[in-house]
């Protein structure tokens, strides 16, 4: 259990590291390095707790607070995202605090109330609405669907830090409280895995916001997962910028799985010529893969070949719950295609590209089936494809 962290003058980390997680949002996203609820005390003339916990760690979240106030002396409670990961200790907290004023979007106090069955009294706020504390000021910005309806970034000028909750966050546990205390090759994957498989159907919203944020001055970016930003906000901004404006790199990443070897001769063809022609390539068969891994090498790759052999008349159940993945994430400016082995009746291509064609992938061309193993003609099918999508992306 780690203790409250003073992160700027008088203003603590309280909230809990779950080293032990695994998954996340049920069983929707892998959390392999852990995660942390961040909550944040601000303390000033007025006291102001930003954020709590998931429900079981609601006892670290009161022992950290205690460490450094006390919680009669808390004036203010500002829920940024009312998502059980941050507002389960809530109940807990106005219990014992009572005499907080709880500030939110009106999304959040519809939630909050329906969520614990409470009747509790609430401040809603709009963008640019603030509190004083005294020196210091918190200033609210609303952030619908950034990820929730009820998001909302909480901001302090006078410290020239930013309480985003969830965004700008990554799914790590570390005894450091702060990015220049954990690798930051690792740390910026994790990133790029929490866009990926939780922001990226908003990067249109996300890229307004960052134009709405640049005219703050930003020193500090406090999440409400992971590590603060203290050394490298610009860091995470910029790719923020970059994974919202879709924008990626000659890179092609080939999903695929098989059944007797067929596909995948197929796959590791497209792969082998991929790499002749100079393209950044990533071979992934899905039975062995993690699927939110996989959605995270698709963020920065223009090309995404998916490969399956027919089952009960469409691509094997290993692909599906990546595909509905892909189709529900819905990434930007991808070119794609299908292809697989069949026996006596096809269905898997047609299947893979409905599901991209979802997605909004553009196929760039028919996909390409075999019927039981692939001939050499057959395989040189697959290297046009595989230089067709090279072409395009060493143009691109």
């Amino acid at each position: 259990m780690l203790s409250a962290v003073e992160i700027l003058s008088n203003i603590y980390w309280v909230g809990a590291v779950d080293w032990n997680i695994r998954y996340f949002h049920g069983p929707a996203f892998s959390t392999h390095q852990g995660t942390t609820y961040n909550a944040y005390l601000i303390k000033d003339e007025k006291t102001a707790l930003v954020d709590t916990v998931y429900q079981p760690f609601t006892q670290d979240l009161i022992k950290n607070i205690e460490e450094v106030s006390s919680l009669s002396s808390i004036d203010y409670i500002v829920v940024n995202h009312i998502e059980s990961d941050h507002s389960g200790a809530f109940p807990e907290i106005m219990r014992l605090a009572p005499q907080a004023q709880v500030y939110c979007t009106q999304k959040a106090a519809e939630g909050l109330n329906k969520l614990y069955g409470g009747n509790w009294e609430f401040n809603i706020i709009k963008t640019g609405d603030e509190i004083s504390l005294g020196g210091k000021t918190l200033r609210f910005i609303e952030a619908p669907m950034l990820h929730w309806p009820d998001s909302m970034f909480t901001y302090c000028p006078e410290a020239s830090l930013l309480l985003p909750n969830d965004a700008f966050g990554q799914h790590i546990a570390s005894s450091s409280r702060f990015d220049d205390g954990v690798d930051l090759p690792q740390l910026m994957d994790e990133a790029a895995k929490y866009y990926a498989n939780i922001l990226y159907p908003f990067s249109a919203l996300v890229a307004r916001k960052l134009n709405e944020l640049s005219g703050l001055e930003i020193k500090m970016i406090a999440p409400s997962h992971g590590v603060i930003w203290r050394s490298h906000p610009d860091k995470i901004v910029e790719a923020y910028s970059r994974w919202s404006g879709g924008k990626s790199k000659p890179k092609a990443v080939v999903v695929y799985d098989t059944m007797w070897g067929s596909t995948e001769k197929m796959a590791l063809t497209l792969l082998d010529t991929l790499m002749e022609q100079g393209v950044e390539a990533k071979l992934v068969k899905m039975s062995i893969s993690d699927r939110n891994d996989v959605i995270k090498e698709i963020l920065d790759a223009k090309a995404l070949l998916v490969g399956s052999p027919t089952f009960n008349r469409d691509f094997l159940p290993s692909l599906s719950a990546f595909l509905d993945d892909v189709k529900g994430l819905k990434p930007k400016s991808k070119i794609g295609a299908a292809f697989g082995s069949f026996g006596w009746g096809g269905g898997a291509l047609k299947g893979i590209e409905e599901k991209l064609q979802e997605a909004g992938v553009e196929l760039i061309q028919p996909g390409i089936g075999v019927k039981w193993a692939p001939t050499e003609e057959e395989l040189t099918s697959c290297r046009e494809l595989a230089m067709k999508v090279a072409e395009r992306l060493n143009r691109e």
